[in-house]
C-alpha cells in the first residue's frame, strides 16, 4: 500500500473505488488505461480492508472487554 494510500479515510477510498468501477465497466478506455485503473481499484480495496478489519478489530475488542465485564 502506499504511502499516501494510508491517508485515505475509508470512505474516500471507497468513493475513489466506485469511480474507478464505474469508468471499467463504462468501457471505452484503452488496454493501458484499463490495466492502470484495475491496478488503482486494487490498491483502493486494500485501504477499504484495512480499515475495515481495523474496525473489526475495535468492535472484537470492545464486545471482549464487555464480557469481561459482565462476568466479574
Amino acid at each position: 500500500m502506499a504511502e499516501s494510500d494510508t491517508a485515505l479515510g475509508y470512505e474516500q477510498a471507497r468513493d475513489e473505488l466506485i469511480e474507478v468501477v464505474r469508468k471499467l465497466e463504462a468501457g471505452g478506455t484503452s488496454l493501458e488505461e484499463s490495466l492502470a485503473l484495475w491496478e488503482r481499484g486494487e490498491e483502493l480495496a486494500k485501504v477499504c480492508r484495512h480499515w475495515l478489519e481495523g474496525a473489526r478489530a475495535r468492535l472484537d475488542s470492545a464486545l471482549a472487554a464487555r464480557e469481561a465485564a459482565e462476568e466479574e
